[in-house]
């Protein structure tokens, strides 16, 4: 059985320890040690530790029983080895796990919502909490409240406890173990089970910072972020904001209302835009009129357009077929690549454009699809000058 001194002391960077069995597999040796400082990958939750054996890179660490295993490259010859973790990764994780329950613990006893979800990646922390929506006044609350118990540098102390004497601690949550119970307690506000690395006071945390939440499978996801990590969140928001209220001009406390006025303005003018645009195609939609051929008291429109956007053909065709009665359309766009075409007709007509279509694309390498009254598609450059004589033809016949 591997001693987790981890679990005793967090805070140790460097020990020694000696090799008790080792593997080969794979090109990597598996290294199995009498006592180790290195947190396994994903052991209730937490992300493994980096750092080294004998200098030599850890790429990997697991729980095998009541054994860690540690996965290296490189061989190493001496039984006796020295273990050193990456100090700023261990911290980072104490961080934002300790954070973690402390979050946990305001959200429970403010709001008797438990969490039922947790992930701790590398630039992000969540929390799936037992409450169907949060307000921005919810969460201002528990930030608030969250940050002065850090602020207030509460104790935390870890031990171990029998299942018989578990009734006498107000657990936030049940353990999944049954024996070798560790405990993370809060200073008295806050009791729950955990095998993670944790720090011996509220203080160390520094700072939690909610970024944000969303409801997610009937619950809500809650984002945040501790420590250094939310200072860093901080430096490059205050950046952003600074850099944005200089292209503006203004305070960093007016950018809000500065970026808002210029998203409203920008809207106004896209929306003046799209309906001159529309008018526009209105206008040339119309234009097409003058080419169109009149057999058997209805008009048919045959026109193929060079290097020309399929939503401003297929605008111009809806409008021409929903305004006017006694029209069939023969479109076709030619582009670089592929042509596109359009087959449609007034509303008033009772021609089937999907089987002519079917008709064609029996003949021709075209494909596409549709309804009675319109369809839609694309073929080779080649095939589009005789799928739009095609077309014409078999409309001709069905008029």
């Amino acid at each position: 059985m591997t001693d987790k001194i981890y679990l005793q002391n967090p805070y140790l960077r460097e020990i020694s320890a000696r090799i008790v069995d080792k593997k080969y597999m794979d090109n990597k040796f598996y290294i199995k040690l009498n006592r180790t400082i290195f947190y396994p990958n994903m052991s209730g939750g937490q992300p493994m530790d980096k750092g080294t054996i004998n200098g030599i890179e850890v790429l990997d660490t697991y729980e095998d029983g009541e054994d860690i295993i540690h996965v290296v490259k490189d061989n190493i010859q001496n039984n006796n080895v020295q273990l050193s973790i990456d100090w700023d990764t261990r911290f980072d994780h104490m961080q934002q796990h300790t954070g973690q329950h402390l979050l946990s613990s305001v959200f429970y006893n403010l709001y008797n919502a438990e969490t039922v979800g947790f992930h701790l990646g590398r630039e992000y922390v969540y929390i799936d909490i037992t409450l169907p929506e949060l307000t921005d006044e919810d969460i201002n609350r528990v930030e608030k409240f969250s940050n002065k118990i850090i602020f207030s540098n509460f104790n935390i102390k870890t031990y171990y406890i029998d299942k018989n004497n578990i009734s006498k601690i107000p657990l936030r949550k049940q353990p999944s173990v049954t024996s070798n119970i560790r405990i993370v307690e809060i200073d008295g506000m806050d009791y729950s089970p955990c095998c993670g690395t944790h720090h011996r006071s509220t203080g160390e945390i520094g700072l939690i910072k909610i970024r944000k939440w969303e409801k997610y499978k009937g619950n809500t996801r809650v984002e945040f972020v501790c420590g250094n990590r939310a200072l860093q969140d901080y430096s490059w928001k205050n950046t952003c904001i600074n850099n944005i209220s200089t292209l503006l001009s203004s305070k960093d406390t007016d950018t809000y209302n500065k970026v808002k006025i210029l998203f409203d303005h920008t809207e106004e003018l896209e929306k003046e835009n799209r309906d001159l645009q529309e008018e526009l195609l209105k206008y040339k939609a119309k234009e097409l009129l003058n080419d169109s051929t009149t057999f058997n008291s209805i008009q048919i429109i045959k026109h193929k357009f060079q290097n020309t956007n399929i939503k401003e053909i297929s605008f111009m065709s809806s409008y021409l077929i929903n305004n006017i009665d006694d029209l069939i359309l023969i479109l076709g766009i030619e582009n670089a690549e592929k042509s596109q075409f359009i087959l449609s007709r007034s509303n008033n007509l009772k021609i089937n454009i999907s089987n002519i279509f079917k008709e064609i694309s029996k003949k021709l390498g075209v494909k596409g699809g549709g309804s009675i009254q319109t369809v839609q598609g694309g073929c080779s450059n080649t095939d589009l000058d005789l799928f739009i004589n095609d077309a014409y033809e078999y409309i001709i016949k069905e008029i």
